[in-house]
């Protein structure tokens, strides 16, 4: 073993010594690229270190295992989400984007050593087990996720639809840490819904940004339209922890006529970008309220600035959670590859989301409204309850139809009243078309 170990060493210092005399008549001619060369005295107490694990540490270790870790470690020193991925998890993440694989249905990150949960993704088992942004993954199973990779992590919570696993989360506002218990399944994402809320009204809901979401949407929107004219739309963007670029930049310029919709800048010339809108406002400047929260990343908050740069849009909610840089996925030669971060993502008036998010024009706090039957139970009384009460004496009965009409809408939209959010953007939606009514007087 030692004997394998000095030879790798004297071969790795032979290397280092041909880059140094290549390095030095390249140097040589190129005096200006002085703070390009290469570090040896780091890469010499990196051979130490190496032939000091070889040959001391507690157990055998391969030198294929050992590099890899390096690797790993030299990407995941940079930022949260710069990575390695061996061939293995590559192939994992290129099953991933075709849309439908077994998991969980949630979109994660690591903060401080444990797995953060970004989003849960719409009618997915972490989201029908109550799964929110914000919760810290500090278990899975009996497994601690304290020195896990995130990569191992999302490995073990993927699995064969029907089996279950128990999450240990600790969530803002509990006293004790929460274990959930969730049986995978076959995820299935589908991007975009639609639905009326109100005559007139449509609600747009993107659950995450996928090659074909722009697409998906102009159909959606058409459905919308075949119920009658629109007067206003609700993007739904809470809880959307992003996806492809070119699928935000597609929904954006679908409400835009022109202009910049969002630019990249890094260090090469390839990470710097600008997209534009292409004539054209699919709604024909009908009143939008865009609904964000801490769940909404990277994408999201592309479609959300643009938006609201542009005045196109009232964005409601919470700020987002501030995920804006590009990572560019780099295959390499072993049939793994490297996720690097290659730039950052600027609204069209120049704001960088990275670390800041999208600050809400309108900003909603988490308020828990009384259920149906909470409501129904504790009704106020009105003259119409009391026993033999005068009827209206005026009130036509188609008008009585009308009321009862009503109360069947009041029961088809229960969704707005558990949903706050919601509630309060077709109210602003509403106040805009009496507000322009008003001016036409």
């Amino acid at each position: 073993m030692r004997k394998t170990t000095n030879l790798f060493l004297i071969a790795l210092g032979a290397f280092l010594g041909i880059l140094l005399g290549t390095c030095g008549s390249v140097l040589a001619e190129r005096e200006a690229k002085k703070a390009e060369t290469i570090p040896f005295v780091e890469l010499k107490t990196f051979t130490e270190v190496f032939g000091r694990i070889q040959q001391d540490y507690v157990e055998p270790v391969t030198d294929k295992k050992l590099l890899e870790n390096a690797i790993r470690g030299m990407l995941t020193g940079l930022d949260p989400h710069s990575s390695y991925l061996s061939p293995d998890q590559y192939k994992e993440l290129r099953i991933g984007t075709t849309g439908q694989f077994g998991g969980l249905g949630i979109e994660v990150t690591m903060e401080n050593g444990f797995v953060k949960v970004i989003a849960p993704i719409d009618d997915t088992p972490a989201q029908k087990a109550g799964i929110k942004p914000g919760d810290l993954i500090i278990r899975l199973d009996e497994k601690p996720v304290k020195g896990m990779s995130l990569q191992d992590a999302v490995k073990i919570m993927r699995g064969k639809p029907g089996t279950d696993i128990v999450l240990t989360i600790v969530r803002e506002g509990e006293d004790k840490p929460l274990k959930i218990k969730i049986t995978r399944d076959i995820i299935k994402i589908k991007s975009v819904k639609s639905k009326l809320l109100e005559k007139g009204y449509g609600y747009l809901r993107i659950t995450s940004f996928q090659s074909r979401t722009g697409s998906q949407m102009l159909k959606e929107i058409k459905k919308l339209r075949k119920k009658g004219d629109l007067k206003g739309i609700v993007l739904d963007l809470r809880n959307n922890p992003g996806g492809v670029l070119n699928a935000a930049v597609a929904v954006s310029d679908a409400f835009l006529d022109q202009g910049l919709i969002v630019y990249t800048d890094g260090r090469i010339e390839d990470a710097k970008m600008k997209f534009e809108a292409t004539p054209g406002d699919i709604l024909r400047d009908v009143p939008m309220v865009v609904l964000i929260n801490t769940g909404s990343a990277s994408a999201s908050e592309i479609v959300a600035g643009a938006l609201q740069d542009h005045k196109r849009a009232i964005i409601m909610g919470q700020k987002s959670f501030g995920k804006g840089s590009v990572q560019t996925i780099l295959p390499l030669s072993n049939g793994g590859a490297i996720k690097l971060t290659t730039a950052r993502y600027y609204t069209p008036s120049g704001r960088s989301i990275q670390a800041e998010g999208i600050v809400p024009d309108i900003p909603l706090g988490t308020i828990r409204l009384e259920t149906i039957a909470e409501a129904e139970e504790f009704k106020p009384l009105t003259e119409a309850d009391l026993s033999r009460h005068l009827e209206n004496g005026t009130k036509p009965e188609k008008e009585k139809k009308e009321s009862g009409k009503q109360e069947k809408n009041d029961k088809e939209n229960e969704m707005l009243l558990k949903d706050y959010p919601l509630h309060e953007a077709l109210n602003v939606l509403k106040g805009i078309n009496i507000a322009k009514q008003s001016l036409k007087k």
